[in-house]
């Protein structure tokens, strides 16, 4: 019996692509694990209805952890559009199923290192080494919107804050509400995750990326709760700055900052934009941890029109597998990875067409694979 059973989530378009040349690399490191195919993306949403089936969350719960490689999700009267004939006007409204699976989960951690790799012509700057932590089930995420606005969520809303009030012309048909959702609990447990981090390390600040001054309530929650994790780690500093702020200072002074922590939008914001510094989506790698369970994947998306040509960067689905040793405590694998992704980036022999090359996807994961 296999040390590890891992769910194998291809999905849609490219990430077929990157998940074969992921394969090249476990089958040349030899991990002992079983991977078992599991059914997600547009194709099962067209056809069911769902794209996130109930057999793939039972597949997941029986297994250690996921592999993921990209997802395909259009705006809802497309997602509507798309669905086969005898689903359609029965009411199905499409929904992430990345999104799902981290709230189904429990997946509250979003972890997104962004290494500048020697070498690396896409590279803003040599030495940057930014880790960010997104809060993964809370915020504008939560999914609890609503269009028509119903007069009574109206009324409860201008019940407890007057400031509704300067909207009772407007009809509720033209009103749409997303309910930006924090916890105490997910704010804690996302900012002791980042000191905790920092301090195995040894990182010598934690900044927290919020939007007080105008978000009052939920950015608000999110730095009290960080000046209180904070003193429990009097080695390391607090550093607290705006969203908008943050965007301009990491192009600005990008070696300043080390670990990044704040909630699921602005993470989601700002974590892209460090993935820019150091080589774009290519280099993207992601964990989505809970405590019992976690899934890797690359933050690209799906790339339909790239689909089975193997031209885009597997650099994010690789360094996605990396991630994953480190979480199964492979440490001597992981170390031999990022040691071959470190001297295949730097001989810059074999690269793919956005790292100014011509090689394909799985020619990189096999100069990969030679070098571990």
């Amino acid at each position: 019996m296999a040390k590890y059973k891992i769910a194998w989530l291809p999905g849609d378009g490219v990430g077929n692509d990157v998940m074969e040349a992921a394969g090249i690399i476990l089958d040349k490191i030899g991990l002992d694990a079983e991977y078992i195919h599991g059914d997600i993306g547009w194709e099962f949403w067209k056809t069911e209805a769902n794209p996130l089936p109930d057999r793939t969350v039972d597949l997941l719960k029986n297994t250690d952890c996921a592999l993921f490689g990209a997802i395909t999700s259009l705006p809802k009267e497309e997602a509507e559009n798309a669905l086969i004939p005898e689903l359609k006007g029965k009411g199905h409204i499409y929904s992430s199923p990345i999104v799902r699976l981290r709230q189904e989960f429990n997946l509250r951690t979003n972890l997104r290192p962004c290494k500048a790799y020697p070498g690396n012509p896409l590279n803003y700057k040599d030495g940057i080494d930014i880790i960010v932590f997104r809060e993964n089930t809370e915020d504008l995420y939560s999914g609890v919107e609503f269009f028509p606005l119903p007069d009574e969520v109206r009324e409860t809303i201008k019940k407890h804050n007057k400031k509704m009030a300067r909207f009772d012309g407007t009809p509720g048909n033209q009103i749409a509400v997303s309910l930006r959702i924090n916890t105490k609990n997910g704010c804690k447990n996302i900012i002791t995750d980042a000191f905790e981090y920092a301090k195995k390390f040894n990182r010598k600040s934690v900044t927290v990326v919020e939007k007080p001054n105008v978000i009052r309530e939920t950015s608000g929650l999110m730095v009290r709760t960080a000046r209180e994790v904070a003193k429990n780690y009097p080695g390391i500093e607090l550093w607290e700055t705006n969203i908008d702020a943050m965007c301009m200072w990491l192009i600005k002074n990008p070696l300043d900052y080390s670990v990044l922590v704040t909630s699921n939008m602005f993470g989601d914001i700002v974590s892209d934009l460090c993935a820019q510094l150091v080589g774009g989506l290519g280099f993207a790698a992601s964990g989505n941890i809970g405590d019992n369970y976690a899934v890797f994947e690359p933050t690209h998306g799906s790339a339909p029109k790239y689909a089975g040509q193997y031209k885009v960067n597997p650099m994010a689905m690789l360094l996605s597998v990396k991630m994953m040793f480190d979480y199964l405590n492979e440490a001597d694998k992981a170390a031999a990875l990022d040691r071959a992704i470190t001297k295949v980036v730097k001989e810059g022999k074999v690269r793919t067409y956005d790292m100014g090359g011509k090689n394909t996807s799985l020619e990189v994961a096999q100069e990969v694979a030679r070098n571990i």
